[in-house]
């Protein structure tokens, strides 16, 4: 019979040796681009009250969230999305200077959703929120940022793909959808379904002119041009025309920031996440059909935790952003300086200040006691293994240093 006790439960793993090396690196270099944006790290609970994710929120579904109970019997969750308990701790400790807060994370999100076909359950997230600032220069910066971001990766093809969740919500106002309907339809919309998305607009009988703009709405993608295409659909309709005005404002700044090739824009890209409320951003690469950064613009998240004030910003998953330099064939430049010290039993206190010495010049030491009549060969790959740049070998004769290829 198989031990249990040994393997991991379905999507989630352990991350050891040089894997775990590489993300630390990767996480190291993101986490120092984003602090050059001046966003400050925050850290909150792995686990919040359920209802910091419930669906008035407009968050991830119950039946998605891993759930348990307290000793007081409060219902607490697995958190499934970071944004919100941000969102939380910034109205409690942030809100009240009344100036733009730039905020980053680094942890962990689970997802108890079945079908994943293989994806993990549990992963690692960098983020970024810019609360406090409605106006689309704000856009604009975390924009700016996903791209330098991807680069700083070493990614040299990709796509931000940018849309407005306020365009969909103008039009649905108008149309007056309540919000179950409103979420059947971003449903099919998100998911290209075109038939199904002319079906359920023709069931719900609405004006030929919004359900021509709605049924538009999976085919409006591409370059810049199809912000004026959306526009002579909804002309008079004053939600949708601003949401498309500031998304042409967006598209000028890019330009100043030069980074406008890297942009495209998909008036269909919603979110399963309902608190976004205007740009919605989405990276994509070669090698994986999922968006590899994910965000965008959520004004009414934090009056969820008492608070009014708008917000910005997008996700990561670092699981992810390795697999994809993986297939892609791009490597994570790790600077180890790592040496593996061996020492004859006689050299013990040789070997230990020479540790200390090597230690305080910023080398990593690894120490290993070793026989006279050990193998060479075994001790060499040993130093390959852990990373070492040098096998240092402490004997009476003094330290013999080899350097190493790996």
């Amino acid at each position: 019979m198989e031990n249990r006790l040994l393997h991991t439960p379905e999507g989630v793993r352990d991350i050891y040796g040089d894997e775990m090396l590489k993300k630390r690196f990767l996480m190291e270099k993101l986490e120092s681009l984003v602090s050059s944006f001046g966003f400050r790290e925050i850290e909150t609970p792995t686990f919040e009250y359920f209802d910091v994710f419930n669906r008035e929120i407009g968050t991830t579904p119950s039946k998605e969230v891993y759930k348990f109970f307290d000793s007081e019997n409060n219902t607490l969750a697995l958190r499934p999305d970071l944004t919100p308990g941000v969102a939380r701790a910034a109205v409690k400790y942030f809100m009240e200077e009344g100036l733009p807060i730039r905020l980053y994370y680094l942890g962990h999100s689970f997802s108890n959703r079945s079908g994943l076909q293989g994806k993990l359950k549990e992963v690692t997230e960098l983020g970024v929120e810019y609360m406090g600032e409605a106006s689309v220069y704000a856009d604009a910066e975390i924009v700016d940022l996903a791209v330098e971001l991807l680069k700083m990766a070493g990614l040299k093809e990709f796509q931000i793909c940018i849309g407005t969740a306020e365009y969909y919500k103008g039009l649905c106002a108008a149309a007056g959808l309540k919000r179950d309907a409103e979420r059947m339809l971003s449903h099919h919309i998100r998911n290209k379904n075109l038939f199904g998305t002319a079906e359920l607009i023709k069931e719900m009988g609405l004006d030929s002119r919004i359900g021509d703009a709605l049924s538009s709405l999976p085919m409006l993608f591409g370059e810049v041009d199809i912000l004026d295409k959306a526009l002579g659909l909804i002309e008079g309709i004053d939600r949708p025309v601003a949401a498309i005005e500031r998304l042409k404002k967006l598209y000028e700044i890019l330009k100043i920031y030069g980074i406008e090739d890297y942009v495209t824009f998909d008036l269909g890209l919603l979110s399963r996440h309902q608190y976004y409320s205007g740009m919605v951003l989405r990276a994509y690469t070669f090698g994986t059909g999922e968006a590899i950064i994910r965000g965008g613009r959520y004004d009414h998240l934090l009056e969820s935790f008492g608070k009014a004030g708008p917000a910005v910003g997008f996700t990561v998953v670092i699981d992810q952003l390795m697999n994809i330099l993986t297939r892609q064939s791009i490597p994570i430049d790790m600077q180890l300086n790592r040496v593996l010290l061996c020492f004859e039993e006689e050299y013990f206190a040789k070997a230990l200040t020479e540790a200390s010495k090597l230690r305080s010049s910023g080398a990593q030491v690894e120490m290993m006691k070793i026989d006279r009549g050990m193998d060479p060969y075994a001790i060499r790959k040993h130093a390959i293994e852990v990373n070492a740049e040098k096998l240092l070998r402490l004997t009476g004769d003094g330290l013999e240093t080899q350097l190493l290829t790996q």
